[in-house]
């Protein structure tokens, strides 16, 4: 049996062949090493506690064949071995490191986790996170996380779009997974945004790394990394109109109006198309309430004065 070799290991007395024998078995797979890790672990604890105990192995062998014998079992025929075989004192050794395995075990074993599955549907939600991270999620997102974090890092999933204001926890990266990309942060706020394939990373505040396989830059305020085609680029984020769905205001500051237009298209589900290029790369300084989008088409009118909006069915025309 593999318990035995491995005792034998700890007490030195392996040949070179069982030696061998033990380091294929550990190179197997991940759980034989870590089997091999929690033996070597309750072995060393019960040597610890062996220098501290009284407990004499010889005495204690005898009281457990005792033990045996009043609760009705056969007394086994043991022969006597002079001097006594080595292995039987082992038995009482062993009691020693049993009674401590099942406080080890407690303390070891994995703690259980539950994924869950947010989804937001058709409005926008907020979830907090057990390490007090906050996050506000875009219409038609899913978020998965688990119900408490455990290990050395912080990992969730994300499948739209969502604001993340991350708790500080330096110990603990907080990492999230979209599409090919994995965004990783100790703590700070940022928006991430994923359509198809594409992904868009823009930083609030902090320091955050965008990673896509081999690749990793780094985001300060007011940066950006996006992936299109598979290829991961660096920008600046020149508005804040990324933010309408949290704060519920499209914020134009000296902002093209194809910019503003864009986002309007995408918040509203709606098609609006600007006549010429011109009028597409003129600035618009102003903030609207996230209401009607008439109500927005008509303040974009007077702001720019000589602008008219045209609806049709499907189709909305800015024009000059």
């Amino acid at each position: 049996m593999m318990d035995d070799l491995l005792t034998k290991y700890m007490l030195n007395e392996t040949t070179p062949v069982e030696n061998e024998t033990i380091n294929r078995w550990l190179g197997e797979n991940d759980d034989n090493r870590k089997y091999f890790d929690h033996f070597k672990l309750i072995w060393d604890t019960s040597r610890e506690l062996k220098i501290e105990s009284k407990l004499d192995p010889d005495t204690s062998w005898v009281e457990f064949k005792q033990l045996a014998q009043n609760r009705g079992e056969a007394p086994a025929k043991i022969k006597s071995l002079k001097p006594v075989n080595r292995w039987l004192k082992m038995a009482a050794m062993w009691l020693v490191i049993l009674g401590t395995a099942g406080t080890l075990y407690t303390l070891l074993k994995p703690v259980k986790v539950n994924m869950l599955a947010l989804q937001s549907g058709n409005i926008v939600r907020k979830v907090t996170l057990s390490d007090g991270s906050l996050i506000t999620m875009n219409k038609n997102s899913v978020l998965n996380y688990p119900d408490r974090f455990t290990g050395d890092t912080r990992e969730i999933s994300l499948k739209g779009e969502a604001f993340f204001d991350v708790a500080h926890d330096k110990s603990k990266p907080f990492m999230i997974h979209v599409n090919d990309v994995v965004v990783k942060v100790v703590g700070t706020s940022f928006n991430i945004k994923a359509i198809g394939p594409n992904t868009e990373v823009i930083v609030e505040t902090g320091v955050v790394q965008v990673i896509q396989q081999e690749i990793t830059v780094k985001l300060k305020p007011k940066e950006k990394a996006s992936v299109q085609g598979g290829r991961l680029q660096k920008g600046s984020s020149q508005d804040e109109l990324y933010n309408y769905y949290r704060t519920q205001k499209f914020v134009a500051n000296k902002t093209p109006l194809w910019r503003l237009v864009d986002v309007l298209n995408e918040a509203y589900h709606a098609n609006i198309v600007i006549d010429n290029k011109k009028l597409a790369n003129r600035t618009i300084t102003t903030t609207f309430k996230a209401g009607s989008l008439d109500g927005i088409l008509e303040v974009i009118s007077k702001t720019l004065g000589d602008v008219k909006v045209i609806k049709k069915p499907h189709l909305i025309i800015i024009k000059n």
